[in-house]
């Protein structure tokens, strides 16, 4: 069950930027990531109050809360500006290679996660692949625009894996799954949606019929239901047997975004893809 629950997920996931983007015309990045915030937000709190989850401020979990808020809305910022300089495909590559960056941190900062030899193979592979892809942007075509794009989607990535670290680390890491995401969904919300007021993007809405399905899809399946099912799976099941999928998900992303946007992948991005997901692998094998 883990297997075909682990593969919807990555599905989830590596559509999502596909689906940012597609409805970007319609409705600004970083509109769209502050509402889809604010949506799962309400529906996390209805979870809480149907089970009768309790919430305090004063249980030690405040501060690293909401810095894991400010964390998470600091990714999808990037995330949400890389979109409209960079392609889909290229932004999830970039963007998963947080688990590279994960390891690392845990590395240094938790005595219990040292790394093996084969790891740092996998590390080695990663930032070779992250290398060669990021080159791929100043190739015949690219511009100065689509390179500051993908340098947003690894920004995005070290604030992921920042995130993780932080949860791991702190009192976080004993809370119940539904109150960290909380932190960082109202978080996110709070600081999203004046953002993008700021930036003039609430005053362009053209609300499609792509741009409501583009929102119910990031608001409702995956920040929402697809998060709190990861969680689930990680109480069930051995959390270094279930993530080794995550190189999937950057596989079906890079699929998406040349079967819906008609995106090209070149050559040296192709192989330093292909780098970064083995390395991926690498580092998640026990």
């Amino acid at each position: 069950m883990a297997v075909g629950v682990m593969l919807l997920l990555c599905i989830c996931w590596g559509l999502q930027q596909v689906a940012i983007k597609v409805a970007a015309p319609s409705m600004g990045t970083v509109l769209q990531t502050g509402v889809r915030s604010l949506i799962a937000t309400m529906l996390v709190c209805a979870l809480m109050l149907w089970r009768g989850s309790s919430f305090s401020m004063r249980d030690g979990t405040f501060v690293p809360g909401l810095g894991a808020g400010i964390l998470f809305a600091s990714e999808f910022l990037c995330i949400a500006l890389g979109l409209t300089m960079t392609t889909a495909s290229h932004m999830v590559v970039f963007l998963y290679t947080a688990p590279i960056f994960t390891v690392l941190g845990l590395h240094w900062l938790v005595p219990g996660e040292r790394l093996r030899t084969g790891q740092w193979v996998g590390i080695i592979a990663a930032f070779i692949g992250i290398a060669l892809a990021f080159a791929s942007g100043f190739e015949a075509g690219g511009t100065l625009r689509s390179v500051l794009g993908d340098a947003l989607g690894i920004v995005g990535a070290l604030l992921w894996a920042a995130t993780t670290i932080l949860i791991r680390c702190s009192s976080l890491s004993e809370a119940a799954p539904t109150r960290t995401l909380l932190y960082q969904l109202g978080v996110s919300a709070l600081l999203l949606l004046p953002l993008a007021g700021a930036l003039g993007q609430i005053g362009t809405v053209s609300m499609t019929g792509i741009a409501w399905m583009s929102l119910l899809f990031q608001s409702v399946v995956v920040t929402f239901a697809s998060y709190l099912a990861w969680f689930w799976i990680l109480r069930k099941y051995l959390a270094s047997r279930v993530s080794v999928f995550s190189f999937l998900t950057p596989l079906f992303g890079v699929g998406f975004g040349v079967l819906l946007l008609n995106e090209v992948v070149g050559l040296r991005f192709a192989i330093g893809a292909a780098l970064v997901l083995s390395g991926i692998v690498l580092v998640n094998l026990r």
